[in-house]
């Protein structure tokens, strides 16, 4: 059984549970170097787990150390950084593993979006706010997107986790301002959760030079919307006069 593991965004407490007790009984760990927190390896792994850094591997090199290690009946852990659905390349590995008839699952992570916004303090959807998320990057050497470019994207108004983009601040900038209003804010999140954390906000005409100031070049996540802004309705949810399964609304004159 090979274990595709969500590492969580950096801090080695928000790997969910069932990931650190797949750590601890690892064999071998096969972990993204260059993205995820090695004290998660330190803290968890037993002293005599295998390790490789798949930073320095191609496909074709991780998996056939996982066909070794499943002919030799080790417990192996593929960990990736924040939640392996996302920008995770695990497709690609998943199918070579049924070619080979190795049996394999997944263990979700807590994706760097939601930690960014948890060390914000955000919510991303808020009533009469945005009830949408877009979750995208800009493309890169590994293609286009699907859902249209940037620009047609922020036409939703919506709120939005840019990933691995943050090298292109200026260009980012310039297509959501043909959308969002020019002082809509904007949050830079650098290593969400890490010990070096840096949090950077401003709106969409000053974030640019703000995160220029603050020399972050990667590892990091942008935030986008009015979800950051002091403007939003109560939810009904937690409105007296609105009822639900499992509350009946108090009327005016009982109030």
């Amino acid at each position: 059984m090979i274990l595709f593991v969500g590492a969580g965004p950096g801090d080695v407490e928000l790997i969910t549970v069932k990931g650190m007790k797949a750590l601890q009984e690892a064999d071998c760990v096969i972990y993204a170097g260059s993205l995820v927190n090695p004290k998660l390896i330190d803290t968890y792994c037993k002293e005599d787990v295998i390790i490789y850094n798949s930073a320095k591997m191609d496909l074709d090199e991780v998996i056939e150390v996982m066909i070794e290690m499943e002919r030799d009946n080790k417990k192996v852990v593929r960990l990736h950084t924040g939640d392996p659905s996302i920008y995770g390349a695990i497709r690609e590995q998943m199918d070579r593993l049924i070619e080979h008839k190795i049996e394999f699952d997944v263990i979700p992570g807590v994706s760097s979006f939601v930690a960014a916004a948890s060390r914000l303090k955000e919510e991303f959807t808020l009533p009469d706010v945005s009830q949408t998320i877009i979750i995208t990057r800009l493309p890169g050497r590994t293609g286009h997107g699907e859902g249209g470019q940037l620009e047609e994207l922020a036409k939703h108004r919506a709120s939005m986790a840019i990933f691995l983009s943050v090298q292109s601040i200026g260009e980012v900038m310039v297509k959501l301002r043909k959308s969002y209003e020019a002082r809509t804010p904007v949050a830079v999140v650098y290593k969400a959760t890490w010990d070096d954390e840096k949090i950077v906000r401003g709106t969409l005409e000053d974030i640019e030079k703000k995160v220029e100031e603050a020399s972050i070049t990667r590892f990091a996540q942008i935030l986008i919307g009015d979800f950051m802004s002091d403007k939003y309705s109560l939810s009904k949810l937690y409105d007296k006069g609105f009822s639900h399964m499992y509350r009946t609304a108090v009327s005016s004159e009982e109030r």
